[in-house]
């Protein structure tokens, strides 16, 4: 399903304006993404149907090279083990954003780690604020709904295992929409006979 984008966005000054908006997450086995739908509805959120709970790794990223890009983010998800994720309570980045979400504990830096392999070459560019692994449950709400989504998930325990990224691209519509889901540690076939590698 594609993810609905919900947030702002200015584009870099000198940027071609046809530039390719990236994406890449990592996603949730179904059983973990559907409660924390639930939840995220219980909270009024209506962006709750349209965003499948995640980790984002990189987000709004404009990319004057799309092959290119692909290749670099296939090679970062080759060279990655899959990792263990454990999700613990609940934080908030209020009074700067009013998000509140649950806290990434084990696989934290992990995904700190791949942030910063992803956010280079292609993908390289400042950030507003230093990267932080979370996974919102309740965004642009008032206050009393914040406080609630906070409070009803400060015990919420849960762990898995994370063992693929995807990669999208936003659409014209406003929507995130998924180009290739990339195993961790996969090898790529080698050149045929008379091939030349690319991307090394």
């Amino acid at each position: 399903m594609p993810l609905r984008d919900h947030g702002p966005f200015q584009r870099r000054p000198g940027a071609s304006p046809g530039s390719p908006l990236v994406g890449v997450i990592l996603s949730f086995p179904e059983a973990v993404a559907v409660e924390l739908r639930a939840w995220r509805t219980s909270f009024g959120d209506p962006m709750a149907e349209t965003i499948p709970a995640h980790i984002t790794l990189v987000t709004t990223t404009e990319t004057d090279d799309w092959d290119a890009t692909a290749r670099h983010v296939r090679e970062v998800a080759a060279a990655t083990a899959p990792f263990r994720v454990s999700l613990r309570g609940t934080g908030t980045f209020r009074p700067v954003s009013p998000v509140v979400f649950v806290n990434v504990a084990e696989g934290f830096d992990e995904c700190v780690r791949l942030h910063r392999r992803l956010q280079r070459g292609p993908l390289e560019r400042a950030l507003p604020f230093p990267y932080h692994p979370h996974v919102t449950v309740a965004h642009d709400l008032p206050p009393e709904q914040l406080d609630a989504a906070q409070e009803a998930l400060a015990s919420y325990r849960q762990s898995f295992t994370v063992a693929s990224m995807g990669l999208y691209e936003h659409d014209a519509d406003g929507f995130w929409q998924l180009r290739e889901e990339l195993d961790f540690g996969a090898r790529r076939e080698a050149p045929r006979a008379g091939e030349q590698q690319q991307d090394r």
